[in-house]
């Protein structure tokens, strides 16, 4: 009998902890966010693309990060190229015939722990006027305190591929690829 009342003053006790446990709100550092795009340029190089210094928000529950979510947003004229002339193209009616308001947006809708530090974040993505779910696969670099800004920081990298024709962008393909690569990298500080 003691056995089974321990037990359940155990269990009582985790259900009191997990129920004040919750995710932290964190705020992407712009200077310190990108995603950077790669694709094939009809079989003679990779070019690369850039959005960086956009905004979002992470609720981030470091004791169960399936419990975790993030949302970000962009304006589509954000994009770097390297190269005005295919800026003006991709902004073009050819590609998103971007208005100055247009935005890229993601806001995850589950998140499947995979590792010690590393899960599928499953989300919706906006582009073009066109969203769709994506995964991304994500890791989690680091977590800690700041050792400039002495607050809560934590780092993350992810990747995924998506198929611009799916988003009404497939503009050349197949001849310029389909398939896009993304790279992600964020900061983000604990909101005050």
């Amino acid at each position: 009998m003691k056995k089974i009342l321990l037990a359940a003053a155990l269990i009582g006790t985790t259900a009191a902890t997990s129920a004040f446990a919750a995710p932290e709100k964190y705020t992407l550092d712009a200077s310190h966010s990108q995603i950077l795009f790669s694709y094939n340029h009809l079989g003679y190089s990779t070019t690369y693309g850039l959005f960086s210094g956009f905004e979002g928000d992470i609720m981030f529950d470091q004791e169960d990060p399936a419990n975790s979510s993030v949302s970000v947003s962009m304006p589509v004229k954000s994009m770097l190229t390297g190269w005005e002339a295919r800026f003006n193209h991709f902004m073009s009616d050819d590609f998103f015939g971007a208005t100055d308001d247009e935005m890229v947006t993601f806001t995850s809708t589950g998140i499947e722990v995979t590792g010690e530090d590393t899960a599928k974040i499953t989300g919706d993505l906006t582009l073009n006027g066109v969203t769709k779910s994506v995964v991304l696969d994500a890791k989690l670099n680091q977590a800690g305190e700041h050792p400039m800004a002495k607050k809560p920081w934590a780092g993350f990298d992810a990747t995924t591929t998506l198929v611009r024709s799916e988003y009404e962008l497939g503009q050349f393909a197949p001849f310029v690829s389909d398939e896009v690569e993304v790279k992600i990298s964020v900061e983000a500080m604990k909101a005050e």
